[in-house]
């Protein structure tokens, strides 16, 4: 099992220590600060490149080796909160630095060599979850939903493509979110936008936008409990095969979905075959779900970063697998430096206006080695844009050898606002650059290695079309998200079982 919250549980053999910033850098909030009061603390502090001062006092010095996990301090750093506590920043930064890993070494090596395995084409990736999680959804029922949801998913994928499928939630972390804006304008009252809830408060009120680091604590908590409640629902019976295919039928049976009742039949012949066969079952009672989410603030990373005692190399415990963002993703700003520092894979989000020197650039930068399994590539085109933009990435990347993990996220290129005010999407246009996105490596020859999509396994309305026909009049029935529309329960299942159609026609 690859998912524990660290809390007294050994996951592997190895150990993971705290280690505290390095001694020449400090552990200070990207905001403005109070002037020096002495000379010596004067000379005690340093300019960081956005005009933020940072003191070097009362550090604990750590006698690991020097990873330059403090570097990206002097760098251009975006979408950074603005803390207003002074106090309460250190006291959580040193509360984060002594906490258990959510996640362990071992269990993070495991996760690169299955990505290893997407690289060489031999599995498949299928990661899914909110656009934002809040700390009052991590309740039993939300989870079980999203994680049956992803379970359903990868049984029809794994029917389709024929190779295991590598299982990721984007949850136990996804709390933060870039923004286009600093401030947000609702008639003649400005406030700070909402970052996430370990930033800030969802709610249009000046105490609910305060950016308090205190919430990074309680995203530390939501995200242990979250996890605790992965690992039993996918070791305790509740991700068994059989059960997960009956579940399928059970979508398949609504008339509006009567094309994908081959499909399941196919599978559940395939499950009699193997249960005839003397197949044992009860391997097929378990599965592994690893999880990974946007590596934004990076005070709460940092904080988070431990070192493997068998390897002395840095990994990021908050998560498996952490991926940068189009906005942050400038090869040579802070976000990029930092997670070019720890073993965990990494993913990097390319817009439409990635050229194949910056997808190269990116690559010697995180992945000098050309590990497979390492770097993922999670395109972000959009429909329209699918097609032109990304074969002279996948061109670049293959004339220089390196063996990246290609994933299509069709969700952030296609978001449009309806009349009405509500963000949406599409479901035509998603499936489009899904579509686009495996013509395209079949033109190349390239392998189209995994989907990204922000779903629930709630019967939200949020996205506009797929089988069950939700027009725009309905986004107000179910519309629950606090950021960007989700794919409800129904919708992604469809999803899955069109990739199967593309996944067992490519075979």
């Amino acid at each position: 099992m690859y998912l524990t919250a660290g809390l007294g549980v050994e996951a592997s053999k190895s150990t993971i220590r705290s280690i505290q910033p390095e001694e020449s850098q400090a552990s200070t909030p990207h905001t403005a600060r109070r002037a020096p009061e002495t000379a010596a603390e004067s000379e005690n502090a340093q300019d960081h490149p956005n005009g933020v001062k940072m003191s070097n006092q009362n550090l604990s010095t750590s006698q690991a080796p020097d990873h330059g996990l403090d570097t990206w301090r002097q760098l251009h750093i975006d979408q950074q909160p603005t803390w207003s506590e002074h106090e309460d920043f250190e006291s959580t930064i040193a509360e984060l630095n002594s906490v258990p890993p959510l996640v362990f070494a071992g269990e993070v090596d495991a996760m690169r060599q299955a990505l290893g395995e997407v690289a060489e084409g031999r599995a498949f990736l299928l990661q899914g979850g909110d656009c934002a999680e809040t700390f009052a959804g991590a309740t039993a029922d939300k989870i079980s939903g999203r994680v049956k949801t992803i379970l359903q998913m990868s049984a029809v994928l794994t029917y389709g493509a024929s190779m295991p499928v590598v299982k990721m939630g984007r949850m136990a972390g996804q709390f933060s979110k870039p923004r286009s804006a600093d401030m947000e304008t609702r008639g003649d009252i400005t406030l700070p936008s909402f970052r996430g809830e370990t930033v800030n408060g969802f709610d249009f009120t000046p105490e609910a936008r305060v950016h308090d680091p205190k919430r990074m604590l309680r995203g530390y908590h939501t995200s242990a409990s979250t996890l605790n409640l992965v690992r039993a629902f996918t070791k305790g019976g509740f991700a068994d095969l059989r059960a997960v295919h009956q579940w399928n039928r059970g979508f398949t049976s609504n008339p509006a979905h009567e094309r994908y009742e081959k499909t399941a039949s196919e599978i559940g012949r395939a499950l009699k075959f193997m249960e005839a066969c003397g197949v044992n079952f009860e391997a097929l009672k378990t599965t592994d779900m690893y999880v990974g989410h946007e590596a934004l603030v990076m005070d709460y990373e940092r904080a988070l970063t431990r070192i493997d005692s068998r390897t002395q190399l840095p990994y990021d415990t908050s998560a498996h697998f952490l991926w940068i963002g189009e906005r942050t993703r400038g090869v040579n700003d802070a976000h990029v430096d930092f997670l070019s520092k720890v073993r965990n894979p990494i993913g990097v989000k390319l817009g439409p206006t990635t050229t194949a020197e910056d997808a190269l650039a990116l690559i010697d930068k995180l992945d000098p080695n050309r590990e497979p399994g390492r770097l993922t590539f999670i395109t972000r085109m959009g429909a329209k844009n699918i097609r032109e933009k990304l074969p002279a990435i996948v061109e670049g990347v293959q004339a220089e050898g390196a063996k990246v993990v290609w994933v299509t996220d069709p969700m952030h290129g296609n978001t449009i606002s309806v009349p009405s005010g509500y963000k949406t999407r599409r479901f035509d246009d998603v499936l489009d650059e899904v579509r686009g996105f495996f013509e395209v490596h079949e033109a190349l020859g390239s392998f189209p290695g995994g989907i990204h999509v922000e779903m629930t396994g709630d019967d939200v309305t949020e996205c506009l079309g797929g089988s069950d026909a939700i027009d725009e009049a309905a986004l107000a029935d179910r519309y629950e998200s606090l950021c960007d529309p989700r794919l409800n329960h129904s919708q992604s299942l469809e999803i899955a079982f069109l990739v199967s159609e593309y996944l067992k026609n490519r075979a």
